[in-house]
């Protein structure tokens, strides 16, 4: 094993064989990683790894730095300040919630049922990193979409997430406790709320790293997943789409059926788990 040295006498094939021992037991891909991060610093692509391992390593410390922020559960993201999403690039820093792959299922429903109802106005709970609206507004060039956060930080990064794309005219950001401040007519509300039990054990790169208040909904961690739903059905909005915990269905089930709404339909993950529902309220 290579020890790391910060005298420029260190071949890229050395710091990677360095920085892989490092990553050992904070990723599950330790050399895959230990390749994003070296050709991030580089600024190359990883090929480039492979066709010029021989030659010395430029400004090692700075990878030295990566690395070590890695090894300590940092996510990748928030690393490099990018996230990957559908086909896009997202700027993400601490304190915005990296978007998962598994909100794109979310994504492909909403966009059925707006291409099916025609809808022409949707508002999202919880813009995050503009994921959601900045995915559904380049669909549906014609949508208007009104996106809140109770947070500064998001509010501040899906703006420029915006802006990078574009979609200034088509996505009004509004900062707001959830739709308490939208009294505009829209048909859909689509959301990826908290809806982590408080006290639920999760793993250092996310309980140490991304915002809590992105992750926990409430002692249960379904009490603003419900109070969404009731704020919905209250200013008489027809559609709800929302992301939830792997074992939220069946008091989400029950809630609704309390309430009272039209038809409530639940999809899983890839991985075979519950993981949200569409409700029509009328």
């Amino acid at each position: 094993m290579y020890n790391f040295r910060m005298n420029g006498q260190m071949t890229l094939k050395e710091a990677l064989v360095w920085a892989r021992s490092q990553l050992l037991q904070s990723c599950e891909r330790p050399q895959f990683e230990a390749e994003l991060l070296l050709a991030y610093h580089l600024q190359k692509d990883r090929m480039y790894l492979v066709t010029h391992d021989s030659h010395e390593m430029e400004d090692p410390e700075g990878y030295r730095h990566l690395v070590e922020r890695r090894a300590a559960n940092e996510p990748y993201e928030y690393i490099v300040g990018s996230a990957s999403f559908y086909d896009l690039h997202l700027e993400v820093e601490k304190g915005v919630l990296i978007p998962r792959p598994e909100t794109e299922i979310l994504i492909d429903l909403v966009a059925g049922i707006i291409e099916r109802e025609k809808i022409s106005r949707i508002a999202e709970i919880g813009v995050g990193s503009g994921a959601i609206s900045i995915v559904l507004a380049r669909k549906f060039p014609a949508l208007g979409i009104i996106a809140t956060d109770i947070c500064e930080t998001p509010i501040r990064m899906a703006k420029k997430n915006i802006e990078t794309f574009g979609l200034e005219k088509q996505i009004e950001l509004r900062r707001s406790n959830l739709i308490d401040d939208i009294d505009e007519t829209v048909e859909l509300v689509v959301s990826n709320p908290p809806y982590i039990a408080e006290g639920f054990l999760l793993e250092s790169n996310v309980v140490d790293y991304e915002p809590r208040e992105a992750l926990f909904g409430g002692r249960v961690g379904d009490e603003l997943l419900k109070q969404i739903i009731r704020d919905v059905k209250e200013k008489g909005i027809r559609w709800l789409a929302c992301e939830m915990g792997y074992d939220q269905k069946e008091p989400i089930a029950s809630f609704v059926k309390e309430i009272g709404v039209q038809s409530i339909k639940f999809y899983k993950d890839l991985a075979g788990f519950d993981r949200g529902f569409i409700i029509r309220f009328a």
